[in-house]
C-alpha cells in the first residue's frame, strides 16, 4: 500500500523586531552653509545597524512625495505631505534645550504613524524610534501590546518643536503624554542631556533606563542596581544617528542572545563606529565579519535574558565581560575598505566633513 504524505504548510517565523519611526531628509550646515545632504532619521540609522548584524526586522516608516533616498525597506509615501528634513546647525550648540553641539530645527514635518499602520503581526522586540514627533501615545500602545519587549527612545516622547522656526525643545517626561505606558515598556534609551527631562530613580522602578554619555560609554539603570559600560575609542567627525546606532547595536545584541552589559557593549561599539562618518555610516564587510564571529563566540547558551525571570543573572556583568569589550575593540583594527560595502547610493549626497567637538 502506497501512503502520499500532504506537505504541510511552513509556520511564517516571527520577525525578531518592529522598527517605528519615519525616514527623514537630515541637512547638516556649518558657518551658515550646507555641508551635506544626508539620509537621516532613527530608523534608518537602527535599520543600517540591524542588516550589519543580520537580524531579521520589519519596519514601518512614513515619507512624503519629495522622499529622495533609495532604502532596503520601503515606506510608507503620503502623497500629500513632504518627507520630515531636519537642518542641523554645528555652529549654534550650548543654548538652552539645545544638544550639546548642535541644534537642530524641524522644517518639514511628515504625518504621525498611527497605530493602524502598524502590522498584524506579533514580535519579539519593539522599537519606537520617531525623531519629529511621529509616535503617537496610542501607536506605542499598540506597539506594547504586539510586541513582547518594547525599546523606546526618549527623544520619540519629549521633543517639541518651536511654532516659529522649528528648532528641537525638550519638555518633561510627566508631561509627555507617555508617561502611563513607561510600566508596560522594557527599555527607555536616553542621551545625558535628555535624561535631565526625567527622574531616573522613578523611572527605573518601572523600566530599564540606559543613558549614553558619548565619548564616555553609556549607564545602565534597573530597579535593584546600576552599571557603566566601557566606552570605545572614536575621531568624531559627526555625531548625528550615534545614539540610533548604539540603541541598534543594543538590540541586536539581545537578538543575537547576549544579557544586557554585553549587549550594551555592541551597542557603544557601533555608536563609535558611527561618529566617524558624516550621515549613515558605511561598515566594512570583514569588520562586520569579525564582529559576529565575536558575539557568536560571547553568545551564552542558557536561558535569553528575556525569557529569564532572574533580572539580576541578566544584568550583572559575566564572567569575560572585559575581554569581550578587548575582543570587540581589537576588531577596529582591521583596515577599512568602504568600496567594499554595499549601500544605497545617494545616501549622503555631500561629504565635506564638518569640525565637530563633542557628542
Amino acid at each position: 500500500m502506497v501512503t502520499t504524505t500532504i506537505p504541510q504548510p511552513q509556520t511564517t517565523p516571527i520577525h525578531s523586531a518592529l522598527i517605528v519611526g519615519n525616514y527623514c531628509h537630515d541637512v547638516l550646515l556649518q558657518g551658515g552653509a550646507v555641508v551635506a545632504e544626508t539620509l537621516g532619521g532613527a530608523a534608518s540609522f537602527i535599520s543600517n545597524v540591524f542588516t550589519a548584524l543580520s537580524v531579521s526586522f520589519h519596519l514601518t516608516s512614513k515619507v512624503g512625495f519629495d522622499f529622495k533616498y533609495p532604502v532596503n525597506h520601503d515606506p510608507i509615501v503620503i502623497p500629500s505631505s513632504k518627507t520630515t528634513v531636519f537642518h542641523a546647525y554645528f555652529d549654534q550648540g550650548h543654548t538652552e534645550n539645545a544638544h550639546q553641539d548642535r541644534v537642530l530645527k524641524r522644517v518639514e514635518v511628515c504625518d504621525p504613524i498611527n497605530p493602524s499602520d502598524l502590522p498584524d503581526k506579533r514580535f519579539d522586540f519593539g522599537m519606537a524610534v520617531g525623531v519629529g514627533g511621529e509616535i503617537l501615545p496610542g501607536t506605542l500602545e499598540k506597539m506594547v501590546e504586539i510586541c513582547d519587549a518594547v525599546f523606546v527612545d526618549i527623544q520619540a516622547l519629549i521633543r517639541s518643536f518651536d511654532k516659529n522656526d522649528g528648532t528641537v525643545k525638550l519638555v518633561g517626561l510627566k508631561e509627555s503624554g507617555f508617561y502611563h505606558l513607561l510600566p508596560r515598556v522594557k527599555f527607555l534609551k536616553a542621551s545625558s542631556e535628555e535624561a535631565l527631562f526625567m527622574d531616573v530613580e522613578e523611572v527605573r522602578q518601572w523600566c530599564c533606563v540606559v543613558v549614553t554619555h558619548g565619548k564616555d560609554g553609556c549607564e545602565v539603570f534597573w530597579k535593584d542596581g546600576e552599571m557603566k559600560i566601557e566606552p570605545f575609542g572614536a575621531n568624531q567627525v559627526d555625531p548625528t544617528g550615534a545614539g540610533d546606532s548604539f540603541l541598534g547595536g543594543l538590540v541586536g545584541g539581545l537578538v543575537h542572545g547576549l544579557v544586557v552589559p554585553d549587549a550594551a557593549l555592541l551597542g557603544n561599539l557601533f555608536g563609535s563606529l558611527t561618529v566617524g562618518q558624516i550621515g549613515l555610516p558605511k561598515f566594512d564587510l570583514r569588520l562586520l565579519q569579525r564582529i559576529k564571529d565575536e558575539v557568536q563566540r560571547r553568545k551564552l547558551h542558557n536561558t535569553c535574558w528575556f525569557e529569564g525571570g532572574d533580572d539580576s543573572m541578566s544584568f550583572t556583568k559575566p564572567d569575560g565581560h572585559d575581554e569581550f569589550r578587548a575582543s570587540l575593540a581589537s576588531t577596529k583594527l582591521v583596515p577599512t575598505c568602504l568600496r567594499d560595502v554595499p549601500r544605497s547610493p545617494g545616501s549622503v549626497e555631500q561629504v565635506i566633513r564638518p569640525p565637530c567637538n563633542g557628542q
